[in-house]
């Protein structure tokens, strides 16, 4: 059953209006940290530092505090050339903010005194502006341990979410207006992302790591996407601030910087073979074989999902396959999550069970669409 509108309604405000209602900065000046990545000697994370109205007054006086907050959330803006300090286990990195307020940090050193990996927490401390220093939020970082066998890279948009980057507002409606167990999620993919999560031995966690055409701005409503529907945490790096503005009426292009992303996720695994998960409808299968010419040993198989674009695209896609193939890795263009479970299972990344279980999350699912 459908929620009604007042309900569907409080949920998105609740939700949207989460980072700015415990409010630890200084002056209106706020740190909000997303989830990093690393090892015990590297770690990689990114953040936003933000000056966002009080509004105490209509706080106090609100019926409903969300609103107010959500109000805050809107006319917040980026503090530009503040400097952020992160710090975890001994370890200390320094950051500067750019134009729209984000900053990246790649925090180096012996983390080996950590008392487990998995997911640990890094302070990130303001040191100015001068009014809000000493603003601190804490970053989620997950560590490789090492159990783990392989670390996984997944795009969202048409590979775990059934959308297109254009379609955004179909994906909060189906989200926050239909019933939680609505078929926004491909079937079969949360149980297909933790059996690669788990590994052929059931016990190995590798890093899952997530990237998204879209704006830093839907962080949030995927979060709550992943929990409702099962996919395994993992860190969510956007490939870009939108920033539309009269002079730059469109967002700018995200194939360098998705090229980046993985660039530096290499980096900080050097020593681990990659599974790379993507769909047909962008530029995917294109990107992954450019990580496989520069990094013909670290790639273990690519799975494209086909979400139907033709044979011209099909054939520019199995190009690229006997590209791959020749540096020794896989690329498979699958019309299911069940054929990707199969591929994995022959080649060592999840158990043999992983094949049935995604299957009957897929049957589930269709039971529950019906």
């Amino acid at each position: 059953m459908r929620r009604t509108l007042s309900q569907a309604l409080r949920a998105l405000l609740r939700r949207l209006s989460r980072p700015v209602r415990h409010d630890t900065g200084r002056r209106g000046v706020v740190i909000h940290a997303y989830r990093g990545y690393g090892s015990r000697r590297e770690v990689f994370l990114m953040g936003r530092v933000l000056r966002q109205p009080r509004f105490e007054s209509l706080r106090r006086g609100a019926h409903d505090p969300s609103l107010v907050d959500f109000l805050r959330r809107i006319f917040r803006r980026g503090v530009r050339g503040a400097e952020v300090r992160a710090e975890l286990a001994g370890a200390s990195a320094r950051a500067t903010t750019d134009a729209d307020g984000y900053f990246e940090i790649c925090l180096q050193g012996d983390l080996g005194d950590l008392p487990g990996t998995g997911w640990q927490e890094v302070c990130i401390l303001l040191d100015s502006p001068p009014e809000a220093a000493g603003a601190v939020a804490r970053a989620p970082v997950y560590l490789r341990p090492a159990e783990s066998r392989c670390v996984v890279i997944s795009d969202i948009d048409d590979t775990v979410v059934q959308t297109g980057v254009a379609n955004k507002l179909r994906m909060f409606w189906n989200l926050f207006f239909e019933d939680v167990e609505s078929r926004v999620a491909y079937p079969g993919v949360a149980e297909f992302y933790r059996q690669l999560r788990d590994g052929a031995s059931g016990d190995q966690g590798n890093p899952m790591l997530y990237v998204s055409r879209g704006p830093w701005a839907i962080y949030e409503i995927l979060e709550l996407f992943f929990q409702r529907h099962g996919v395994p945490e993992g860190p969510i790096l956007f490939l870009r601030e939108w920033g539309m503005t009269l002079q730059r009426p469109l967002p700018p292009p995200a194939k360098d910087h998705k090229l980046a992303l993985i660039r530096g996720m290499l980096a900080v695994y050097d020593d681990a073979p990659f599974v790379l998960i993507g769909d047909s409808g962008q530029q995917d299968p294109e990107i992954y074989a450019q990580i496989v010419r520069e990094h013909p040993e670290r790639v273990r198989a690519i799975y494209i999902r086909n979400v139907g674009h033709g044979r011209d695209r099909d054939s520019a896609i199995a190009s690229l396959a006997e590209e791959v193939a020749a540096a020794g890795a896989e690329l498979l263009l699958a019309d299911d999550t069940v054929t990707m479970a199969r591929h994995a299972v022959r080649h060592g990344l999840v158990d043999a069970a992983a094949p049935a279980l995604v299957r009957g999350e897929r049957t589930h699912d269709e039971q529950v669409a019906q």
